[in-house]
């Protein structure tokens, strides 16, 4: 396995992240090891708060939110393997759903946490919920947004445009990517930030690759494990939160099925993030916050 690893110095000085970087190094198959950067911020006496970004941004989704839950929590927000500050496997036969949720599952355990709160957004439910499925007892509660466990029962139009667009592009931009899912416009340093992990398209192949690995047919690979996952979520009686925005064309009414299937989600108070695209965090950071916090206080 050839992996790639981002210079630090690709970023130094991006805007609102002054976030030191941790590493946890883990097993990535063939006899490599795969370095996962993370964000540790807050009281390391605190429960969790876990957030689980998507594709193709990284933790630097979550720099306004941190600020806001690090005070009373301890906040961690990873970069999946080929995002961020994580190592980056060059080539693409190196990847899939199922072994992305066995490095994050490395990672996880690796840190040893528990009474976890997890807030997850696209491929970061994806991922995220699979590690609720897998270790159910360590998680405390758990808030979703603009995500989705397929399994492969179909896919929206929205998710078929991006999907086909994804595999097209001859150049993968990332933060203009980004941009395209947020509502307000971002700043030139916001958008060079999305793109700071990539210093080429060597560097992409985990962004361009991750929208095939959704099962949202049935002869994809890892529907039979999301299923299985649906199982354990429908046990899963521990606090469980909606916030999806109401302005995601991939995922729109995506919220309805893990309100009627997780039992934990029964007689919440949902929220619908109002002004939010699809990367939500971008939009409405301040109310993502206020809901996580809400939540922990069992205001929800």
């Amino acid at each position: 396995m050839k992996v790639l690893r981002t210079p630090d110095d690709r970023f130094d000085g991006l805007p609102d992240f002054p976030f030191a970087a941790h590493y946890v190094t883990v097993p990535g198959g063939e006899g490599a090891d795969l370095r996962i950067g993370y964000v540790d911020e807050g009281p390391r006496d605190a429960a969790p708060v876990l957030l689980m970004h998507g594709e193709p941004s990284w933790s630097y989704l979550y720099r306004k939110i941190i600020p806001r839950l690090s005070g009373e929590h301890r906040v961690l927000a990873p970069d999946l393997v080929g995002f961020g500050r994580s190592d980056k496997p060059a080539d693409k036969e190196d990847y899939s759903y199922e072994r992305h949720v066995a490095w994050m599952s490395a990672w996880l355990l690796a840190l040893d946490l528990k009474d976890i709160t997890l807030f997850c957004q696209d491929w970061g439910g994806l991922i995220g919920l699979r590690l609720v499925a897998a270790f159910p007892e360590r998680f405390a509660r758990v808030v979703v947004g603009n995500t989705g466990l397929p399994t492969g029962s179909g896919m929206s139009d929205g998710f078929k445009t991006w999907l086909d667009l994804s595999q097209s592009m001859p150049v993968f931009p990332a933060g203009m990517i980004v941009n395209m899912g947020t509502q307000r416009e971002l700043s030139p340093e916001e958008i060079a930030a999305y793109d700071a992990p990539y210093p080429d398209e060597t560097y992409k192949v985990a962004a361009r690759i991750f929208p095939t690995f959704v099962p949202v047919m049935p002869e994809h690979a890892s529907v039979a494990e999301n299923k299985a996952a649906w199982t354990v979520l429908e046990a899963f009686d521990k606090p469980f939160l909606t916030a999806f925005s109401d302005k995601d064309p991939v995922t729109g009414g995506g919220e309805a099925v893990f309100q009627t299937r997780v039992p934990g989600a029964k007689g919440r108070k949902h929220v619908t993030i109002e002004g939010g695209g699809h990367f939500l965090q971008e939009d409405c950071p301040d109310q993502i916050a206020d809901v996580i916090n809400a939540f922990i206080k069992g205001e929800r």
